[in-house]
């Protein structure tokens, strides 16, 4: 821990550099965030910088840990809402792709593919998948007691977690699909997962949920 400093004080600094990081890298991104401007808004000196943190990129991480726990209890609410699995998953994607869209943060983290793969190899192999299972895990749970009930079709709930969870790349493809027919077409294929991962009620009921 950081020599010369309280608990409470270390805290202190610690959330300042959190928060300052969060408003710098949102804005200006990783790469052109200094230093010297996340310390002058943490109000410390620039050294007592790696007192806590070995590079920008550990803060950087650091600071999007924070945005998804932050965002997680948003993001599931459409799930607890809705009895119905179709409209939950069909609310959760959108839901969880208009927050990509509007939160600078996330956004230019999914669009910098560079900055991506930086982060992939501070994590490493291990933290990687951890970092996988966290972000699975947090819709399984339901998927995993709708496919129980017969629900939603699939092999598995995980795979059925996966599809919906790899809709939400669509987002790396605004700019190819272009503004004009990004939104309709997103909806769309959102409206077409959800409806296409539930079964029929007249469909038999398996106790697994799979196919007949």
């Amino acid at each position: 821990m950081p020599d010369g400093f309280s608990d409470e004080e270390r805290e202190r600094v610690r959330e300042a550099l959190l928060e300052a990081g969060r408003e710098q890298f949102a804005r200006y991104g990783r790469e052109k965030t200094t230093i010297a401007e996340l310390t002058d808004a943490a109000g410390i000196a620039d050294g007592t910088f790696y007192r806590f943190y070995d590079s920008k990129l550990a803060l950087y991480a650091d600071v999007l840990d924070r945005e998804g726990e932050r965002l997680a209890p948003e993001l599931l609410a459409p799930l607890e809402v809705h009895d119905d699995p179709e409209p939950a998953i069909a609310a959760f994607l959108r839901t969880v792709m208009d927050e990509i869209e509007t939160n600078p943060l996330i956004e230019r983290l999914l669009v910098d593919t560079d900055e991506m793969q930086r982060l992939r190899e501070f994590h490493g192999v291990e933290g990687v998948a951890a970092e996988r299972e966290q972000s699975l895990g947090y819709l399984l749970p339901y998927v995993e007691a709708w496919y129980e009930a017969g629900r939603v079709r699939g092999p598995d709930p995980e795979t059925v977690a996966n599809a919906v969870r790899a809709v939400t790349f669509l987002t790396l493809h605004r700019a190819d699909l272009g503004e004009e027919l990004y939104h309709d077409t997103r909806n769309l294929v959102i409206d077409a997962v959800a409806r296409g991962l539930v079964r029929d009620a007249t469909e038999s009921d398996g106790p697994t949920g799979r196919e007949e």
